[in-house]
């Protein structure tokens, strides 16, 4: 798996690359990177979905529901999405839930036990576990790997997800954070040392984006990719 992780940040890479080849190799204007601005959210309508609040998050696979219904205690159940989508429920059995929004699944929910079972029912959804949102940590960190994130998760609490950097060979400078937005991977580089001194917002990760922390004083297309970088504090997409 850690192999395969690694091929696929830096296929990444080589397309981002290439994109910079396409521009002459030069860095472009500042109308092609937003100084102090964070990088946008992903596309809401990936598979595993984005974190945008409890209206905004799209439930995928593995995801941990507390089900309520209003004044019917015995319908309440805490209730895994399967690989599927599905989840099963009291009275009316099998409901896909995955790649649906939280009021989605709540005006589904309450429709079908309408139907024949309840007047008027209010039904609420509360994600418990967020195990479908998993990101990617690559490089010079203590231990790689993908990990689930639940709720709101910060770059600096992402990177701890992974015990931290590696303080003998990590490059603070160097942080690379990719996603896909607008159907296009985007990418933006972070000094780690100016988002822990507040100097830069430390952005929100979200499911499916890869963090890349460099090495010091390597030659890898990760590093011609940050050389090819505005400032600290800026991102630009290809």
């Amino acid at each position: 798996m850690r192999n395969w992780t690694r091929f696929l940040w830096i296929a990444l890479l080589a397309m981002l690359l290439a994109g910079c080849a396409g521009s002459g190799g030069t860095r472009r204007s500042s109308g092609d990177a937003l100084v102090g601005a964070a990088l946008p959210p992903p596309d809401t309508t990936s598979a595993s979905g984005a974190y945008e609040g409890a209206s905004d998050y799209r439930i995928g696979a593995q995801d941990l529901l507390q089900i309520s219904v209003f004044g019917v205690q015995d319908l309440d159940k805490e209730v895994r999405v399967n690989s599927n989508g599905q989840i099963s429920l009291p009275l009316i059995g099998g409901v896909m839930a995955g790649g649906k929004t939280i009021p989605e699944l709540e005006t589904e929910l309450g429709k079908k036990y309408a139907d024949g079972f309840l007047q008027n029912p209010q039904v609420s959804v509360f994600v418990k576990e967020y195990t479908s949102q998993r990101i990617t940590l690559e490089g010079a960190v203590k231990k790689p790997g993908i990990y689930p994130i639940t709720g709101k998760t910060s770059l600096l609490q992402a990177i701890a997800l992974a015990e931290g950097v590696d303080d003998k060979v990590a490059d603070l400078g160097g942080i690379v954070l990719m996603r896909q937005v607008g159907g296009k991977r985007k990418a933006a580089v972070y000094d780690l040392r100016l988002v822990r001194k507040g100097m830069v917002e430390d952005p929100q990760v979200y499911g499916d984006d890869i963090v890349v922390v460099e090495q010091s004083g390597s030659k890898s297309a990760l590093r011609r990719f940050i050389e090819t970088m505005p400032a600290i504090g800026v991102f630009r997409w290809f």
